[in-house]
Formats: structure tokens, C-alpha cells, sequence
């Protein structure tokens, strides 16, 4: 589906052109689109090394608060891209200008919870706040129903980034903390109540005309870009660490976790996701729980799955602490639980190795003092069992589904 203007009279404002069409081949990514997303491979790389570098005592926490904020720009620019005519000049330079102030966050990014935290606090806020205000540009007098969204969500980025600022001010950590989680819930609740707003009513018939097969296919190709930055934080450590035939073996147990997280991924659950979000009846309820949401755990867990592939071969022989087993073994459990997610909503179908590979893994990360290359191989021999039953199950279904 694609924004269809209250007033057929707006069609005549030049801003029309900045909307994508009826015509317009929605569900292939547009080129300008795939040169935005290399920032992100950027900040991702940013990110994976400061978790290996610093796993410390907070760790969890930050990490968990740099990739709610990396994801939630990310997805929240994507569904702007689905609404525009990328193709068109003032589109481009805005994307253009997205990618400049992306790169920025992604340099501020290392030292957010440290001397950097305020940097990294205005930039990302005037990201978000930015991409509301063009929206609402753009859509203001073509077309009502979509600029009153946007300018609601302008609102509650406003009151987000005076905690993001608070917290890029405050002297302590757990205060940035807690401030900072403040801004990402307001900014992640804000969708769930359609940016209510005290004395902005929504319309009537207000609703985001989205591309289900667009969104699916961005979100498959920033799986793919979490995949390879893995590839790539896999290789730079393993070129550093490869003096043994036990580095060696780690290396293919890391590469073989990757390809196997593909396939679970991409052998049936994309396909059903851009489905799914395409014939709904509901696109922008369903667009919410399959991508805003439903990816998240998916991509968190890729990330903390390269982070602990950088400990398995950076520090083979050493003896797992929960610290390690946090990335080697949790990465994996959140990107199952993810699938779970995505899988149910777009098909109905409840993965039994899915939730049978979750239990493996729940008890792997209970056990304290296994060699980090025996958890590391471990955990991808549990993402084997993963996608051999999913294959033979969907395999023995075929017939009769057919």
C-alpha cells in the first residue's frame, strides 16, 4: 500500500514528488537506501569492539541501550524510506545528510558512557528529531492524515531527547543509565500508543500506508549486514590470534554460527515475514510486531554472537565466567527467540527446535568453567541441531501442506 493524500487536489503540490507512487517497484530497496545502510555496518563494528574491549560489570546494560538506539534509528528511518520517493533530490540529500551525522555517532559511539556521552546524546537526538520534522515538511498540506503522525512523533522525540541530553550531562554512570533508558522507552512506547499526544487528536482514519514487502526486505538485508560485520569482527581476530590449529578450529566453529544463523533466518522465515506484511489487512500493526519489534531480538543477538566470538578466539584455553557465556551462549538464545517471534507472527507455526535449541542453550550458559573454544563450539552445535530438525520438519510438511 502506498500514501494516498486526503486532498486529490495535493497532487498538484511539487512536494508530491518526494512521495513514493503507486507505480513504484515498493518492494525493492533503492539504491540511495543501500548507501545509507553502510553507515550502519560502520557503527556496528563500532560497536562489536567496544563490547569486546569493555564486557565489564555494566556491560549488559550499555550494550543492551547502543543496540536498542542503533536498531530503533535505523528501523525508524526505514519506515520514513518506505513512505518516499528515495529517487528524488531533497530525498537523497536528506538520507545524504542522515548518513554524515550517522558516521558522527558511530565515532561518538566507543566512548558514549564515557567523555563522548553528550556527543553521542545530541546527535542521535537531532537524528531522530530531524527525520520527524522532514517527514512532517514533506507531508504537511499533501497529506493530513500522515503529517499529523509525524508531527506527534515529533513531540515525543522532543521529550525523549531532553532525558538522552540528561544523561549525556549527568556526572555518574547509573544515572546516564537510568536516564538514557527513560529516552528509549518513551521513543519504543511511542508506536504502541500511536503517539497520543494531549490535545492532538489523530484522524479519523490515520494510518502510515506502508509497503509490508519494502519493510520485510530491509530488514532482511540489515539481518545480512549484522551477519557480515560478525564475518568481518571474526576475521580481524582471528587474523591477530591464528597461531594454532585450536584458533583454526574456533574460526570455522565462528563461521559456521553465521552461516547457520542465515539459514535459520532465511531459509523460511523471511519469506513468510514479506508475506505476511504484504496481504495483512492491517499493514502498520502487523510492520510494527514483525520489524520494529519482532527484529530486534534477531539483530541483538547476531551482534552478541560476534562479541562472543571475538572472546572464544581471542582467549581459547581460558575458562568461561557468565561474562563470556553472556555473549557465546546468549547471542544465540536471543536470536532464536527472535525467529520464535517472527515465525508465529507471520505463519503460525511454533518452531519446536527453536524452543528445544533455547533449552540447550539455557543450560550451557548454567555451566560455569568449560574452555571458551568447547562453549563456543557447543553453542554452534546446538544452531546445527536448529536447522537440520527445522529443515527435515519443514521437509516431512511439504507434502501435506501441498
Amino acid at each position: 500500500m502506498k500514501n494516498s493524500p486526503a486532498d486529490q487536489g495535493a497532487k498538484t503540490d511539487p512536494k508530491w514528488r518526494l512521495i513514493r507512487q503507486d507505480d513504484a517497484e515498493a518492494g525493492k530497496p533503492t539504491f540511495p537506501e543501500l548507501f545509507f545502510d553502510l553507515v550502519f555496518v560502520f557503527a556496528l563494528i563500532q560497536l562489536s569492539h567496544t563490547l569486546a574491549k569493555d564486557f565489564g560489570s555494566t556491560a549488559l546494560l550499555e550494550a543492551a541501550l547502543l543496540i536498542l538506539a542503533l536498531w530503533w534509528l535505523w528501523i525508524q528511518i526505514t519506515w520514513l524510506t518506505n513512505l518516499l520517493n528515495t529517487e528524488a533530490g531533497l530525498v537523497r540529500l536528506f538520507l545524504f545528510s542522515m548518513m554524515f551525522t550517522g558516521v558522527l555517532l558511530a565515532i561518538a559511539l566507543p566512548k558514549a558512557f564515557q567523555e563522548q556521552s553528550l556527543i553521542f546524546a545530541v546527535i542521535y537526538s537531532g537524528m531522530q528529531i530531524m527525520r520527524s520534522l522532514f517527514a512532517l515538511y514533506v507531508f504537511k498540506g499533501v497529506d493530513h492524515e500522515n503529517s499529523l503522525t509525524f508531527a506527534r512523533m515529533a513531540l515525543w522525540l522532543g521529550i525523549s531527547s531532553i532525558f538522552w541530553i540528561a544523561g549525556g550531562l549527568s556526572d555518574t554512570l547509573i544515572w546516564q543509565i537510568g536516564f538514557w533508558a527513560v529516552a528509549i522507552g518513551i521513543e519504543y512506547l511511542g508506536p504502541v500508543t500511536k503517539y497520543y499526544f494531549p490535545g492532538l487528536k489523530t484522524g479519523k482514519d490515520e494510518r502510515l500506508h506502508l509497503s509490508g514487502e519494502h519493510l520485510a526486505e530491509r530488514c532482511a538485508l540489515f539481518v545480512i549486514i549484522c551477519l557480515g560485520e560478525t564475518i568481518l569482527t571474526t576475521g580481524r581476530t582471528a587474523t591477530d590470534y591464528m597461531n594454532s590449529s585450536l584458533t583454526f578450529v574456533v574460526f570455522c566453529s565462528a563461521f559456521a554460527s553465521t552461516v547457520l544463523m542465515w539459514w535459520i533466518y532465511f531459509h523460511h522465515g523471511q519469506e513468510k515475514v514479506s508475506e505476511k506484511a504484504e496481504e495483512t489487512a492491517e499493514p502498520e500493526k502487523i510492520a510494527q510486531n514483525l520489524f520494529n519489534y519482532g527484529h530486534l531480538p534477531i539483530v541483538a543477538g547476531i551482534i552478541l554472537t560476534a562479541v562472543g566470538e571475538d572472546f572464544s578466539l581471542s582467549h581459547s584455553h581460558e575458562h568461561s565466567t557468565l561474562r563470556e557465556a553472556m555473549a557465546i551462549v546468549g547471542g544465540p538464545i536471543l536470536f532464536l527467540a527472535g525467529n520464535i517471534g517472527v515465525k508465529i507472527a507471520s505463519s503460525h507455526i511454533r518452531p519446536v527446535s527453536h524452543f528445544v535449541g533455547i533449552a540447550v542453550l539455557a543450560v550451557l550458559l548454567l555451566l560455569q568453567g568449560m574452555p571458551l573454544y568447547a562453549l563456543q563450539i557447543s553453542a554452534v552445535s546446538v544452531l546445527l541441531l536448529v536447522a537440520v530438525w527445522e529443515y527435515l520438519a519443514l521437509r516431512k510438511s511439504a507434502p501435506s501442506a501441498a
